[in-house]
């Protein structure tokens, strides 16, 4: 259940911040996963929450078309602690080729830092041999 909490305080966050975003025209970046866009038996909870993200930011940016930029953001697996306390069959191999999370954090400043009047919608950054992709 924690991933729904996180997809819960993501939307409740966004709405806290909506009148300022707006009265600056600002813009949201949310973060989904590669698993977001196909599932997988096993991590359904997961799953579910990611695809969770993904309906609310396209949902979100139409309603704030024109007044918030809003970006859906799909990074693959990536070189953190993520799978640290995972079971060992849902780990990656040591040959494993992950992404940097600097990678991704570039993308988040390249989606924000886009002129008025253009908007980066959706964004998928992984690492190029990335399994769970497409």
């Amino acid at each position: 259940w924690g991933y729904w909490n996180e997809l819960l305080q993501g939307v409740h966050l966004t709405k806290a911040a909506l009148p300022a975003l707006k009265e600056s025209h600002g813009g949201v970046v949310t973060v989904s996963s590669t698993l977001g866009i196909k599932a997988v038996g096993d991590a359904t909870a997961y799953c579910a929450a990611k695809f969770g993200v993904v309906g609310f930011t396209r949902a979100l940016a139409a309603e704030l078309a024109g007044q918030v930029n809003v970006t859906l953001l799909i990074p693959g697996g990536m070189r953190t602690k993520f799978f640290d306390e995972r079971d060992e069959q849902y780990k990656p191999g040591p040959d494993a080729i992950l992404n940097d999370p600097a990678n991704v954090a570039a993308a988040i400043m390249f989606a924000l830092a886009q002129p008025a009047g253009s908007a980066v919608r959706e964004l998928i950054v992984a690492a190029e041999t990335e399994t769970s992709y497409p």
